[in-house]
């Protein structure tokens, strides 16, 4: 899918290699375009962020992929794996912006209008205003840079539409996007 509304990208597939390749050759365009990066180390969903770190480190799929995008050599890592394994060693290798202190999982969900940018999906329990805040304008900044949105609309999801309602944290994080415009 990826290929068909992108034609001009390129894959690196880090996996062990002979899991990868007979289903490559059922897929001839998608072969052509793509290189494997054998690794034996695959980060299991059952692993905890901390053990994914020490037995991944520098060898797992999930390290060499988001190591690519480091060196450059990729522009996205795409993981089916562990959401917090994948968290941890995206944080511990790309480091994080500054005034950024929480990595993020977003997503581009189809709506009536078009296309948003949703996040966070499950990176974070909890919360305060300014980590709200700052998913905010990383959302707004994707919006910008992916659909090319000039002015992204930012909204929280709450359990209504009154100010008044939903946690203090969601109330704060609306006042102080208010402030920023």
């Amino acid at each position: 899918m990826s290929l068909a509304r992108h034609p001009d990208s390129e894959f690196l597939l880090f996996v062990e290699a002979d899991l990868i390749e007979a289903e490559l050759s059922n897929h001839p365009q998608l072969k052509a375009v793509s290189r494997v990066i054998h690794t034996d180390v695959a980060v299991n969903n059952q692993d905890k962020p901390s053990q994914a770190l020490r037995r991944g480190r520098k060898i797992s799929s999930m390290w060499l992929a988001i190591d690519a995008v480091k060196k450059g050599e990729a522009d996205v890592a795409v993981s089916a794996g562990s959401t917090g394994a994948l968290m941890a060693m995206a944080r511990f290798i790309l480091h994080m912006l500054d005034g950024i202190d929480r990595p993020a999982i977003a997503a581009i969900w189809p709506t009536v209008r078009g296309e948003s940018v949703v996040l966070d999906l499950g990176a974070t329990i909890g919360g305060d205003a300014r980590h709200l805040v700052a998913l905010a304008v990383m959302g707004s900044a994707m919006a910008s840079v992916l659909l090319n949105v000039k002015r992204p609309k930012v909204g929280f999801l709450n359990i209504g539409t009154e100010e008044i309602k939903g946690h203090e944290e969601i109330r704060e994080a609306g006042e102080m996007l208010r402030a920023m415009n």
